[in-house]
């Protein structure tokens, strides 16, 4: 048997004739939809992987892409960054957190500008390496600034019950994961945004199963199908969105059947549930406060919160974006990147205003990157 490789894995959903089939099953019954089709793809994968394959531009004139807010470095909001920022400029402290983060705008500059001016700020690739760090820095405070949507907060939980159990005192957390359901929840009950069908994210839907999303279905009798974000897989899940519109349903599907289940991963659901904690309220960037929206440190593991330790120093002031900025309105599906008047001028990935230029996952980015840029 011969190896496997890592094309092995995708090449078969990025196949063209079966790309051209999918397509035209969905011209083919596109025309038989009551009203247009608006897809919120909430997922910034899925953005990424719409904009680079130009699957946009290849369905009919009533379906649309409707980016949402599923970039969890474009919703933290500058507050937030701004701890991280005042947490790597105390004596002796090695901030870690996520590649993307370093260079997310807060109030007045990034970590990375801060690292520029003398602050230790170091992006992991995995969270387990904090545990080194603060076994080779026995001087040091490592603090891990966690983020993410449900997919990476196992990884955190596991990083809180390591430090934990090695006794570690020089390592905290500051944590600010996201979470979805309650993201669509307060895009929907907002009202403005023109969406009838979600593709939910695969990813985290692994970690949470499908049936975080039944309620969101239920309340607004809104269809949502949970897909993969290669091409055929986000085509495969358009046509499954137009079948059930054409069939007047609205249920929860599962395309990506290969790895996401209804109830998900268990094991982290209950690792998660161990060492993490809803919080009450979340500022989201463009979204503003949402209830039960983000998970924290558990009350069990103060010792490990670098929110108690550092309280005195970390800065509360809520901050909105500049206002020549859209990423809001982007964010809640209001506006598409190249409404906004500063996208791809005075907002560039070498240059972001906003949050949403800087993640590879961020509508604007992915805009920038594969989209048309009109000067």
């Amino acid at each position: 048997m011969s190896d496997l490789a890592l094309k092995d894995l995708y090449q078969g959903f990025r196949d063209p004739e079966t790309i051209k089939a999918l397509l035209k099953q969905i011209a083919d019954k596109a025309p038989g939809l009551k009203e247009p089709l608006k897809i919120m793809e909430v997922c910034g994968g899925h953005t990424h992987s719409i904009m680079k394959y130009g699957i946009h531009q290849a369905l009919p004139d009533n379906i649309e892409f409707i980016h949402g807010p599923g970039c969890p470095v474009c919703v933290m909001p500058k507050e937030r960054i701004d701890q991280a920022i005042a947490l790597a400029q105390q004596p002796d402290v090695i901030l870690t957190t996520l590649g993307d983060m370093i260079r997310v705008p807060g109030s007045k500059s990034s970590l990375a500008q801060a690292r520029a001016q003398g602050a230790d700020v170091r992006p992991l690739y995995d969270p387990m390496d904090a545990v080194k760090l603060a076994q080779e820095n026995p001087d040091k405070t490592v603090i891990y600034f966690a983020i993410g949507f449900e997919t990476t907060t196992p990884m955190t939980a596991v990083l809180v019950q390591m430090a934990d159990q090695l006794g570690l005192t020089n390592l905290l957390l500051h944590v600010n994961h996201v979470l979805v359901p309650p993201a669509v929840h307060a895009v929907m009950a907002d009202g403005q945004a023109k969406v009838n069908a979600f593709i939910g994210p695969s990813h985290v839907s692994v970690i949470t199963g499908a049936k975080v999303y039944q309620p969101i279905v239920d309340a607004y009798q809104t269809p949502v199908v949970v897909s993969g974000f290669e091409p055929v897989d986000v085509l495969e899940a358009v046509l499954m969105l137009v079948e059930q519109k054409l069939a007047d349903k609205a249920e929860l599907e599962i395309q990506y059947t290969r790895a996401v289940t209804i109830d998900g991963n268990t094991g982290a659901q209950a690792m998660v549930d161990k060492y993490l904690a809803v919080r009450p309220e979340f500022r989201w960037r463009g979204l503003g406060n949402i209830p039960n929206s983000a998970l924290g440190l558990s009350p069990d593991y103060p010792h490990l919160n670098a929110e108690i330790k550092f309280k005195d120093i970390l800065p509360s002031e809520e901050l909105d974006d500049h206002k020549a900025c859209m990423c809001g309105d982007i964010l809640k599906g209001l506006a598409k990147p190249t409404d906004c008047k500063v996208f791809g001028r005075g907002c560039t990935p070498q240059t972001p205003m906003g949050s949403c230029m800087v993640s590879s996952e961020g509508a604007c980015h992915a805009h920038f990157k594969y989209g048309e840029v009109i000067l």
